[in-house]
Formats: C-alpha cells, sequence, structure tokens
C-alpha cells in the first residue's frame, strides 16, 4: 500500500487518483503509524514551506518520514514535498527543514522575461537513470507551479534539471529516496508514467 501524507497542503486527490489511474493501491493518511507501515510513501503539498513543516511536526510526521527513509521505504516526494526534505528554505524568512538532504530552498530570480512563479510545462534534462524515470525521454515537458528550487549541496543527488532563466535542480534521487518540483499528477502521460513507475519499484 502506498500512503500518500495529508498535512492539509492540499491537491492530495489529485495525486491519489494519479495512483488509481495506474492501478495502485493507494490511501491518504495523517496518521504516522499508518505511514511507517506502509509499502511506499509519498510526501505531496502546495502552499507555504513554513505552514507545511509546522503541519508535518505538529503531528508528528517528520519522525516518521525521517524512520521510514532511514529504513529503506521508497519515498517520493512532490512539489513542496520536494522542498521540506532539505536543511532549510528562505521562503519568507528562514525556517529549518526536514534535514535529510543537505542543501536549502531560494526564490527563483530570473532574467525579467521570466515570470515567478514558474507556472506551466517545462523540460527535464535527465541526469540520473532513475527506476522512476522508465519510459520518459530527456527533454520531455512536465507541469510545474513554483517560485522556490532546491539547492542540493551533494550535486550527485541531482536527477534532472530544468532551465528557467538559468538551471534549477527539479528531480533528486538517492537510493531509495525520491523528488520531483514538477507535479507527475498534473502532467498527464508523462507524469502517470513516472507514478506508475514509483508504484511498481
Amino acid at each position: 500500500m502506498i500512503a500518500i501524507i495529508d498535512y492539509q497542503m492540499g491537491n492530495l486527490r489529485s495525486v491519489h487518483n494519479g495512483f488509481v489511474k495506474v492501478g495502485a493501491e493507494a490511501s491518504i493518511t495523517s496518521d504516522p503509524d499508518v505511514v511507517r507501515r506502509a509499502d511506499k510513501v509519498v510526501l505531496p503539498g502546495v502552499g507555504a514551506f513554513e505552514d507545511a513543516i509546522a503541519e508535518l511536526r505538529k503531528i508528528g510526521m517528520d519522525e516518521a518520514i525521517a524512520e521510514v527513509i532511514e529504513r529503506g521505504t521508497p519515498f517520493l516526494g512532490i512539489c513542496i514535498g520536494l522542498q521540506l526534505l532539505f536543511e532549510k528554505s528562505y521562503e519568507n524568512g528562514e525556517h529549518a527543514g526536514l534535514g535529510i538532504l543537505a542543501g536549502d530552498v531560494v526564490r527563483f530570480d530570473p532574467p525579467a522575461e521570466f515570470s515567478v512563479p514558474q507556472m506551466g510545462w517545462n523540460q527535464l534534462q535527465l541526469r540520473q537513470q532513475l527506476p522512476l524515470f522508465d519510459g520518459i525521454n530527456d527533454g520531455d515537458y512536465f507541469y510545474f507551479v513554483h517560485s522556490y528550487y532546491v539547492r542540493p549541496t551533494d550535486s550527485s543527488v541531482i536527477a534532472a534539471v530544468t532551465d528557467y532563466g538559468g538551471e534549477f535542480c527539479s528531480a533528486i534521487g538517492r537510493e531509495n529516496l525520491v523528488a520531483t518540483q514538477f507535479h507527475p499528477e498534473k502532467s498527464q502521460k508523462v507524469g502517470l508514467q513516472v507514478l506508475e513507475n514509483f508504484a511498481k519499484w
């Protein structure tokens, strides 16, 4: 069973429906013990970093996330779910993240012709051949909505990059841990392929 973490940060139903479309068994939960028992775990989210990390800590999900990743449970972060994995974010101040990965989260500062947030379709340039990207081609388009992006300290975790007035990390991969800045649940056929790959992992 795939546990989709509910921490009041939206978009859960779209992620759940995506997994249902690819024939995967998934459930939405705010119970850390359900997450600990799950075969796979997904941390999605849309919203502000400060509110997200506060809610995860409030319900004790921060400890459960650290435990399942350490244990080797396949784990997928999406959008804010990617950013929360890092040490700190500079969104509306400075806020400590989960600290699973070294690095920080910063706001786009692109040339004037690029609007912030980035909203719409953009390409991936693959840097790792992850099982998550089986059937995905270099240059495929995925859907993004975000004003901030991650800067990993260890470049070896970067699984894909995207150009938006400059190159940024759009996916990471390290052993059982993968995460994307793009929204696979909003990325039509290629996005469903990513969800199916994770479900089969």
